[in-house]
């Protein structure tokens, strides 16, 4: 991006650095809307919409990182990150549960039949880092 006298505003970097910041913030106010919402139709829309805002930030960073624009996190352990995904999954089962009990098992948030569940988007190739 150029000012009107052909000098650089911003760094290409600092500029996407921005851009992306800016997605992960609307991210969490898209998720937050969501969580707030009281109409299903709304909500819906907002949870469209963080998908939607989460695409263009993958996206993003993927065009950033193979252009050395971004540094990424050290390395976790494998082992580290399949105790995360075990407490997720605890956390989720238990939130489940007290969600059954609360509405009999007929409410209106149940995952929907024929609805793959979450799956990581990050493919490793390398069992023992992520």
């Amino acid at each position: 991006m150029y000012a009107q006298n052909g000098t650089a505003f911003m760094a290409d970097e600092d500029l996407l650095n921005t851009v992306l910041a800016d997605l992960k913030r609307t991210v969490r106010e898209y998720t937050t809307a969501a969580t707030e919402s009281n109409c299903p139709t709304v909500r819906r829309v907002f949870n469209d919409l963080t998908m939607d805002t989460l695409r263009l930030q993958g996206d993003l960073y993927n065009q950033m990182s193979q252009l050395n624009m971004y540094t990424a996190p050290g390395k976790a352990l494998r082992q580290d990150v399949d105790k995360q995904i075990q407490t997720a999954h605890q956390t989720q089962a238990k939130c489940q549960q007290f969600v059954q009990q609360k509405t009999g098992g007929a409410g209106a948030y149940n995952q929907a039949a024929g609805v793959p569940v979450h799956q990581p988007n990050v493919q490793s190739h390398n069992p023992y880092y992520m």
